[in-house]
């Protein structure tokens, strides 16, 4: 694929305030759609992206049809490995390749209780590939798997809640760290850090040249600028792509959150996931969420895992942690659905992921050179 070397005009407070030097940057030409972008940062740079910003790697949702429509914007679009096995993963790794030349990642799950999500049979696929990046999400993985997937040239990030995590993810070899503030979706272990005061943190605890990216809040050009303003080098966003249109998510609940505004609209709880119990998430609050525990209805209804490539039935038991699916039925106010406490302020329609990136490229431009954000 021919690339071009293009050259990014900002005047001298912008690069004072995000970059701290002007770079020139190689961006392959559909990737990037040769198309000027004000934002830069290592992120941008090192990767090619029209801007900081990747997706976040997020199971049953974030498959391989937004992962490919992300990095086919300009930005880094990140597949969701969740409990998907080795067969599955692979099958999904030769689609992504099909489907884009641009970096993406995927995102494993470490640390869960019960059986271990993450294999080494899922490491050796991953490094086999040379997936660009590699992304771990509930704890510091094996260094040994750090140390193989970078001896692949593949970039390891680790998801962390706080500066201690953080610390034990440098030292154990990770290039970047996803600053996960108190108000991500999803599972989230931190019930107290703001996300730009967590990156201001991190950024003064790690090496200057370990990545930082903001997690929490992560829904506009502006709050992308601020958190690179707080010493981020780019944005981990989740909520805004659930409700992309080539997100994997039910219809019911992307609406959901489409109408899910005002500061009760989320909540943390422990309350989904025989399937992993004992996890802190940030969810829309609903029924499942606010009623009295209850033991009935035993099951809520029925998705399919893997679908597309191992396509497997399962029953969903009352307090699944799955999500609802394209292919769930029951009652989706029995259900978990992560989302981030201010992201969802942000969702107001379903559209193309490339439309959302744009509008992140857009709204950064006018609010980078602006000192009141």
């Amino acid at each position: 694929m021919s690339s071009k070397r293009w050259n990014a005009k900002v005047d001298r407070r912008t690069v004072l305030k995000l970059a701290g030097a002007a770079v020139l940057a190689r961006a392959s030409g559909a990737l990037a759609d040769r198309r000027r972008t004000d934002l830069r940062t290592r992120l941008s740079v090192e990767f090619g992206l029209r801007t900081p910003l990747s997706s976040a790697g997020m199971a049953f949702v974030g498959l391989t049809d937004l992962a490919s429509a992300v990095t086919n914007a300009g930005a880094i679009g990140v597949y969701g490995v969740g409990l998907e096995p080795p067969p599955a993963f692979a099958a999904r790794l030769q689609t992504l390749r099909e489907e884009t030349s641009g970096p993406f990642g995927v995102d494993f799950l470490v640390g869960a209780p019960g059986a271990p999500i993450t294999t080494q049979d899922h490491i050796d696929i991953a490094a086999d590939a040379r997936v660009p990046i590699v992304a771990f999400h509930l704890d510091v993985p094996d260094p040994a798997w750090i140390r193989q997937l970078r001896a692949a040239g593949s970039k390891v990030w680790v998801q962390c809640p706080d500066v201690d995590q953080a610390q034990r993810a440098v030292a154990a070899g990770a290039d970047g760290v996803i600053a996960q503030g108190l108000s991500a979706g999803g599972h989230n272990r931190n019930s107290t850090i703001p996300t730009l005061e967590l990156v201001q943190l991190i950024r003064r605890a790690v090496h200057h040249r370990v990545f930082v990216l903001a997690s929490g809040g992560i829904s506009s050009g502006r709050s992308l600028v601020q958190a690179i303003r707080a010493g981020a080098d780019g944005g981990w966003a989740g909520t805004v792509f659930v409700a992309a249109a080539e997100s994997y998510a039910h219809p019911g609940y992307k609406a959901r959150l489409i109408a899910a505004k005002g500061p009760d609209a989320t909540v943390f709880t422990r309350r989904f996931g025989p399937e992993a119990p004992g996890q802190q998430q940030r969810v829309l609050r609903n029924r499942a969420t606010d009623e009295l525990m209850s033991a009935v209805p035993t099951t809520i209804g029925t998705t399919t895992l893997f679908p597309g490539v191992l396509p497997t039935p399962y029953t969903l038991p009352k307090y699944s942690v799955l999500p609802p699916t394209r292919d769930t039925t029951g009652d989706l106010s029995e259900m978990s659905m992560p989302a981030g406490a201010d992201s969802v302020q942000a969702v107001r329609a379903i559209r193309p992921a490339a439309d959302i990136v744009d509008d992140f490229i857009a709204d950064s431009r006018e609010h980078c050179d602006r000192d009141d954000d």
